[in-house]
Formats: C-alpha cells, sequence, structure tokens
C-alpha cells in the first residue's frame, strides 16, 4: 500500500486517545509513533522525518500551537493537524493561521479522519516538491538557455518555473542584451505548449504598416502587391506562444488592435472580412521603463495590465558580477568549438580586466567580445592585447583624484563619491555599484552634502 510511505506521529497526552488513534491509522496502512506530551513529540520530529502531526492543543510541557511554532521556526517539513476540545474551537482557527492544515474536533470522528489525513498528506508532498525544486534551482549554473546562478537569476528561474505551465501572459523587462528572449524561450519549453510554435517579432524592427501585416497578415488583393494570402504572427502562433519584443516601440493603434485580438481571441487579416480564431499566450519583453512609458502614453494602461499577468524582470550584467565566470566559461567553450581553436583559457589579468568592465551591453556585448577574442587569439590563452579599445581604455584609464595629506576621511570619502557620479554620468545606480555601497547609502550621503552646503 502507498500509505506504508507516510509516516505520522500522533501527539496526545490521554492515552485512550493516542491509544484509538494510533490502531485506527494503521489500519489504514500508516506508519504511527506516538508521543504522550508536547516535548516528546518534539524531539521525533528533530530526530526524524514525519509527514504528517496530530497534536493535542492541551498537552503538558509544550502544547499544539507552540509544537506548531517550533516546526515553522526550524523550517521542519511536517504537515499539522490540530486535535482540540469544542470549547477550544477559536484557538484551533488560530492555529491553521499560524500555519496548520486542519484541526480535528474530540471526539475525533474516524470518517472524517480518514478523510481529511490523505489531503494534508498530499499538501505535505507538494511542499517538499517545492522544496526540493528550489533546492534544485539553487545548484543550477544554466537553466534552458540561462546561464547564472547568482541570487537574482535564480529568482528569475523560479518566476519561470511558476508561470510557465499557467496560460498567463507575461510581460519581461530588462536592458537590451540582458536576454529577454531566452527568458521568453524558457517559459516555452516549459508549457504544455512547448511542441507547438514559438514565433518571435521584434516590434521595433518594422516600419508601423509592416508590422501590423506581420502580426495579422493580409488577404490576396488586400493591398497593391498583395499576390497571395498571408497568414501573420497570430495565426502562425496558433495553440503556440507569441513573443513580442520591445512591445512599447509600436504604435497606439496597433497596441489597440493588439488588445483587441488578447481580449476577443480572435482578429482579421488586413483586408479580410472573416474572423480568424486563435489561442495564443503572448510573451511580451521591453527594454522601456514601464512606469514612464504609461506616464508618457507610450503603452497603453488596458495593454499592459493584460500582458503583465506576471512580471519578471531580468538584471543587468553589473548587478550579478558573481555570473561573469560562467558566462565567460560558457562562451568561450562554445566559440573555441565553433572555430576549431585550441584555447585553455583567458589569461589571470585579461580574466581581472573583464571583471572590472561595466557591460553596459550586458550578456550580449560578453558573447560579442569573447566571440571576438576567440577568433583573433594566436594563442592558447587571451590575452589583453584582442580585447576591444573601449575595454582597454577603460582598464588603464580609469579616472584618478588626488587627495592630499591632511584631508579629512569624510572629506575624501565625499570627492571620491561625486567623482565617481561624474565618471558614470551621474547614474546614481551606477555609481553605488562602482563605489560597493547601496542606493540608499548613496542617496543618504549625497542628501547630507547638500544639507551642509546650504
Amino acid at each position: 500500500m502507498q500509505n506504508q510511505q507516510n509516516k505520522i506521529l500522533i501527539a496526545d497526552d490521554e492515552e485512550p486517545i493516542l491509544f484509538g488513534l494510533t490502531e485506527l491509522l494503521k489500519e489504514q496502512g500508516y506508519q504511527v509513533s506516538a508521543a504522550h506530551d508536547g516535548k516528546e513529540a518534539l524531539d521525533k520530529l528533530t530526530k526524524a522525518n514525519f509527514d504528517l502531526l496530530l497534536a493535542d492543543l492541551k498537552m503538558p510541557k509544550l502544547d499544539g500551537l507552540q509544537i506548531l511554532e517550533a516546526i515553522k521556526k526550524e523550517n521542519i517539513l511536517t504537515e499539522v493537524i490540530i486535535i482540540t476540545g469544542k470549547g477550544s474551537i477559536d484557538t484551533a482557527v488560530e492555529a491553521m493561521k499560524a500555519g496548520a492544515y486542519d484541526y480535528l474536533t474530540k471526539p475525533v470522528e474516524p470518517d472524517r479522519l480518514r478523510t481529511i489525513i490523505p489531503k494534508a498528506l498530499e499538501h505535505h508532498q507538494l511542499l517538499v516538491s517545492h522544496k526540493e525544486l528550489e533546492q534544485q534551482i539553487r545548484q543550477l549554473t544554466r537553466y534552458e538557455d540561462l546561464i547564472g546562478q547568482s541570487p537574482q537569476m535564480q529568482e528569475v528561474y523560479n518566476l519561470i518555473e511558476a508561470v510557465a505551465y499557467s496560460t498567463a501572459n507575461v510581460i519581461i523587462t530588462g536592458e537590451s542584451g540582458t536576454g529577454k528572449e531566452l527568458v521568453a524561450r524558457a517559459i516555452h519549453k516549459k508549457s504544455g505548449r512547448s511542441s507547438k510554435p514559438f514565433i518571435a517579432v521584434n516590434c521595433s524592427a518594422f516600419p508601423e504598416n509592416i508590422l501590423e501585416n506581420e502580426l495579422f497578415g493580409h488577404e490576396k488583393g488586400a493591398f497593391t502587391g498583395a499576390l497571395n494570402e498571408k497568414a501573420g504572427c497570430f495565426e502562425m502562433a496558433d495553440q503556440g506562444t507569441l513573443f513580442l519584443d520591445e512591445i512599447g516601440e509600436m504604435s497606439l493603434e496597433t497596441q489597440a488592435k493588439i488588445l483587441r485580438a488578447l481580449e476577443e481571441r480572435r482578429f482579421r487579416r488586413l483586408g479580410g472580412k472573416k474572423e480568424i480564431e486563435v489561442d495564443v499566450r503572448v510573451v511580451a519583453a521591453t527594454n522601456r521603463n514601464l512606469k514612464q512609458a504609461l506616464e508618457e502614453k507610450r503603452l497603453r494602461e488596458d495593454l499592459y495590465y493584460r500582458l503583465a499577468v506576471v512580471e519578471i524582470e531580468l538584471p543587468p550584467l553589473r548587478d550579478r558580477v558573481e555570473d561573469i565566470p560562467l558566462l565567460i566559461s560558457y562562451f568561450l567553450n562554445h566559440f573555441t568549438q565553433k572555430n576549431h581553436k585550441n584555447i585553455k583559457g583567458l589569461t589571470s589579468r585579461c580574466h581581472d580586466i573583464l571583471m572590472k568592465y561595466p557591460w553596459h551591453g550586458n550578456v550580449r556585448e560578453l558573447r560579442n567580445v569573447i566571440e571576438r577574442a576567440v577568433i583573433l587569439s594566436s594563442s592558447n590563452k587571451i590575452d589583453v592585447q584582442v580585447l576591444p579599445e573601449r575595454i582597454l581604455t577603460f582598464s588603464f584609464e580609469m579616472p584618478t583624484i588626488m587627495i592630499p595629506l591632511g584631508t579629512t576621511v569624510e572629506e575624501a570619502e565625499k570627492q571620491l563619491i561625486i567623482r565617481t557620479l561624474e565618471m558614470e554620468n551621474q547614474n546614481k545606480t551606477r555609481a553605488a555599484d562602482t563605489l560597493g555601497i547601496s542606493l540608499k547609502t548613496l542617496h543618504n550621503k549625497l542628501g547630507k552634502y547638500r544639507k551642509n552646503e546650504g
């Protein structure tokens, strides 16, 4: 029986109830252990894994609520059902708010027990599976075609896992070159639509009249030169996923037509009279600041809310520096094989330069730099002479400041912050990264300087 795999602990100081519940659950095929008070129950929970705990609300040494609190504090993966007298139901409800799965009232009804335990065990298995998935993701250096194991990328992986099997539309934000299309493809591959088409459209790559044709297609004779009918991307993505990259670059008129297609799940080709029904999941992406795009009326609010059921923000490469060595290693291996080279790695000074460079072009820029270096390198280790001039200039001609002896630490810090802001063109986020302080700390120090000057 499958029940034999489930371990249940019963904690109750009333011997008849403890004996009765133990025998009843053993008859159902469960592995059952007993505890006569709360402390004994907690000791057993810390020494062995139990799928479920049935705990009396009122017991010596530790009561049911105290055991529940300890379980949550110690992250013990055990589901809890509270057993209570009829006069303590309000407290049992409080226990559910604190994380208990459910409660049973005394005298315990066998039928109620037989119904509730399988549901609690099923819920426990879901929690265990989710925990295992989180642990697996923490070990990942690669997820589909995405590379990285920084906390920021682990969060992205978790969001993809959570949203992939739903039908929800998704909007992906992030700077150019961060890998927004890779996220969209990962969502598609993980979804129930993975065997159906994935169609990608760069909305900024087409003039307005051509973009509409790309999205919705046309009928024969719809315009001069339309010699045959053509299916658009919405039609080609039926049952699959349509990726709309740079959604903020299209006109409000086209945005309105996309909104209608999403809401009604049908559209007309250019020059067409009949409506074509489609089942399309849309994943959109933009490198624009969404709040600003909405305020400037460049992005329709109703379209945004239709698309942004789930929003995934991709971090820039400078915010996940710990992933740079992984990316270098991957691109180096990839382009070494592709170009039939025998390159073993990078010199230490070349590696240091790449680690310090701010990578405003993000992963795409790093990829291109490594490909160029592999092609140009004539030795088995890549050195600085094959790096682009902009990277060498940044590395060897970093701005410096002269601080005279006798300058106070506070004044030296102020000069360093001001010059770093100048170097980063007043971009506070990049300046904070360069200085190794939080953005909040930088704002606080700038506010202090302004106050002192005032």
